[in-house]
């Protein structure tokens, strides 16, 4: 009995007239989809698709990559360079020269009067590679200050550091075919349907080959949480405390890899004593996870024949967010699960090209994985470049997150902007509303004139977006992957590329230091400065990018392609050669509820939308599916307080309060709330922010909020709708 379905029409994709499809890679998250643009008899970008023999996607995309070929024409790019003498001021258009010029004298007035330090850059995980690359050499060897950094530091700094700290060196150690190999994945912190769909598309192929465990650590009920096996509703900030509880479970009842750790780690004895504390009797009751779960979960990540460890921003956002990495390290390390097939330690990165940043933007240090601390780097990048080794620091500056309080204390007068929107995305919005007030001189480059940050700036840069120009980005993987120019740039706007090299070549140094012409010529440049790294990009070509579909570093040079993971002869980045087990104490310096402020904020992604809707705001296809700040609320809870579904309801904090409109839902307990953080002037106005002493990212997952209900329900919901409006 087919129940009528012979009847029904079948579904059909409009026909959109593509003449062409041009290849490139999406634009959105880390998870590095190789998509093809389709164009129309005049040239115009009318479709999106995935590209069938591409191994990362295989033809799929989610719904964001499906209209990304919108973004060629959505509302207000920027379309030509602007000017003005206060951020109060109305802007005026100049020419690109105008704008250069202004920004360059300011720069130089700004180090000589203060120092070259009194001038910032914060770049962003969205630009290619190659301008990445080229943003490193002009702000590092040309402009010559030390504060300089990404906002990476927002979403992948406790990733990195953790790395770092436990390996020696950045740089996820595993691929996603270890799903197809794995026994049990614990997954810590990651919505993975909502935030990475097609990786989570991977996973669901993995399951219907053979079934395995998996076990999802979230204090929500996500869509991962509820098809998961096993669901640990942590409580808030207390991922340290179940890791090492896990730990203390695996030593004590001799599940251990004994011999791996013997032979590939330093630090066994003081971690041991360490886990030791952490019985399951005693971290249940500071993890809100039951002593029995915790040895179920335990023995079977222990037992299994390969296990790896997935995590994202649950993890990464907490001011223990490195240790909490470390502590998924210290897992893998002593159950014997890196380097090979389903065993890894993998952070599944946001941005498009977070890794690219990581790798050669020189936000940390320099070039390739190198360290400014490091005399040898330090002499091979200024011999490469031209420049005397003397120019560069010897540790590197602030962090993004203490450039802005920099700012505020007056050391820091000067701020460019690259790609970012920190109007939005930094913690306590009032506080960087107050900090922006105090630059003496602000450039923002962006796609968007509207975007928020502009609000204060001085001079504006129109910038191409994503497929305007050419360059790669590297995925969670460690898969560089090409993007090709599919249309010329949006009137006068130009590649990031172009802005830098024409901004270097109005200082000294930029004089001095070769600037390929193209990003092929940049892209030669790494791959010389990679020859022999753990990061080698020797054996790359552009031409080998474009037929493998991307290909994982390292590949080094006269290989037809690359390695899948990293660590497999057991050998790590440390000078001896060794992985460190580091002890992990427990210091609980959350903010909690209280009898003020009675409920956890949780923040994070809603499958939509994009960071802060600079993109996805724009496009009417996505933003109808979720066009407005909403905030889950648990029934029980909401009928205690008296609020309805649907209604709207101010949310307060210590630092400041939104306006939200109200979805009852049990994924959420009584105790919590939850909100998308990509709505403007809502989540981060809230947000607590202690920075992370590691890797000084910011804890955006825990702070307290009260509720109320709002009595005039049709003003907030007017002031809801402008808050919203472009």
């Amino acid at each position: 009995m087919l129940f009528g379905r012979s009847q029904k029409n079948p579904i059909k994709i409009a026909d959109k007239a593509v003449v062409e499809w041009k290849y490139t890679t999406c634009g959105y998250c880390s998870t590095g989809c190789s998509i093809e643009v389709g164009l129309d008899e005049s040239g115009k970008a009318v479709a999106s698709r995935g590209a069938a023999s591409a191994d990362v996607n295989r033809g799929k995309l989610c719904l964001k990559g499906i209209f990304e070929h919108e973004l060629f024409y959505s509302a207000n790019r920027g379309s030509v360079p602007l000017m003005r003498d206060k951020f109060y001021d109305e802007f005026a258009e100049v020419s690109w020269d105008e704008a250069l010029d202004k920004t360059a004298n300011e720069i130089k007035r700004i180090q000589d009067s203060y120092g070259r330090d009194a001038f910032a850059v914060v770049s962003t995980g969205q630009i290619m590679t190659e301008e990445f690359y080229t943003l490193g050499k002009l702000t590092r060897g040309v402009i010559g200050t030390n504060n300089y950094d990404g906002n990476t530091t927002l979403c992948m700094s406790s990733a990195v550091s953790g790395y770092k700290r436990s390996f020696g060196s950045d740089g996820p150690p595993g691929c996603y075919e270890d799903f197809e190999h794995t026994e049990c994945l614990l997954a810590i912190g990651s919505n993975l349907p909502e935030q990475h769909p097609i990786i989570y598309w991977r996973l669901q192929q993995a399951l219907e080959k053979r079934k395995f465990p998996i076990i999802v650590v979230d204090p929500r009920v996500t869509m991962f949480a509820q098809m998961a096996d096993i669901h640990l509703p942590v409580t808030p900030g207390t991922d340290v405390v179940l890791l090492n509880s896990l730990a203390h479970v695996i030593l004590n009842e001799g599940l251990e890899d004994e011999a791996y750790i013997k032979a590939n780690t330093n630090g066994y004895k003081e971690y041991k004593e360490l886990v030791d504390q952490y019985d399951p009797t005693t971290a249940a009751k500071i993890c809100g996870i039951d002593e029995d779960t915790i040895r179920n979960v335990a023995r079977l990540y222990a037992k299994a024949g390969s296990a790896m460890t997935i995590w994202t921003m649950g993890i990464n956002q907490s001011t223990h967010g490195s240790d909490g990495v470390v502590g998924i390290n210290n897992l893998n390390l002593i159950t014997g699960n890196i380097g090979k097939p389903g065993s890894t330690s993998l952070s599944i990165t946001g941005q498009c090209n977070a890794m690219g940043t990581r790798e050669w933007s020189a936000c940390s240090g320099l070039p390739g994985y190198r360290a400014l601390e490091n005399e040898q780097d330090r002499k091979e990048v200024a011999e490469f470049w031209g420049i005397d080794a003397e120019f560069f620091p010897k540790k590197r500056g602030l962090f993004q997150t203490d450039i802005f309080p920099a700012i505020e204390t007056g050391q820091i007068k000067g701020l460019w902007i690259i790609a970012t929107n920190p109007m939005t995305s930094m913690m306590n919005t009032s506080r960087i509303r107050k900090i922006f007030e105090k630059l003496e001189f602000l450039v923002v480059q962006d796609a968007y004139a509207d975007v928020e940050t502009n609000q204060y700036s001085h001079v504006y840069f129109p910038a191409a977006i994503w497929a305007e120009k050419q360059g790669c980005f590297t995925n969670t993987e460690r898969r560089v992957n090409l993007i090709s120019n599919v249309l010329p740039p949006y009137k006068q706007s130009k590649p990031d590329f172009w802005i830098f090299n024409q901004m270097a070549k109005r200082f000294d140094n930029g004089q001095k230091i070769k600037f390929p012409e193209d990003t092929e010529g940049a892209f030669d440049e790494m791959r010389e400065l990679s020859k022999g790294r753990m990061l080698d990009y020797s054996g790359l070509s552009y031409a080998k990018l474009e037929k493998q579909k991307g290909i994982q570093w390292p590949c080094k040079e006269g290989e037809e392609t690359g390695a899948q993971r990293l660590y497999t002869d057991g050998k790590f980045q440390h000078k001896d050669g060794k992985a460190k087990l580091i002890p992990l104490p427990f210091i609980d310096n959350n903010e909690v509820p209280d009898d003020d402020y009675p409920f956890w904020l949780n923040s994070g992604r809603v499958v939509e939308h994009f960071h802060t809707r600079t993109r996805t705001g724009k496009v009417g296809n996505i933003n109808k599916f979720s066009p407005t700040a909403y905030m889950e609320m648990n029934p029980d809870a909401a009928k205690e307080l008296g609020i309805k579904h649907s209604s709207y309801v101010r949310l307060t904090s210590r630092r400041g309060d939104a306006v939200v409109m109200v979805q009852l839902t049990q994924r959420v307990p009584p105790n919590m709330v939850f909100l998308p953080f990509h709505f403007y002037d809502c989540v981060n106005r809230l947000t607590l922010g202690l920075l992370d002493p590691h890797s000084r990212q910011p804890a955006f997952k825990h702070c307290a909020v009260k509720i109320e209900r709002v009595e005039d329900q049709e003003l907030a919901a007017v002031r809801n709708k402008e808050a919203r409006t472009y």
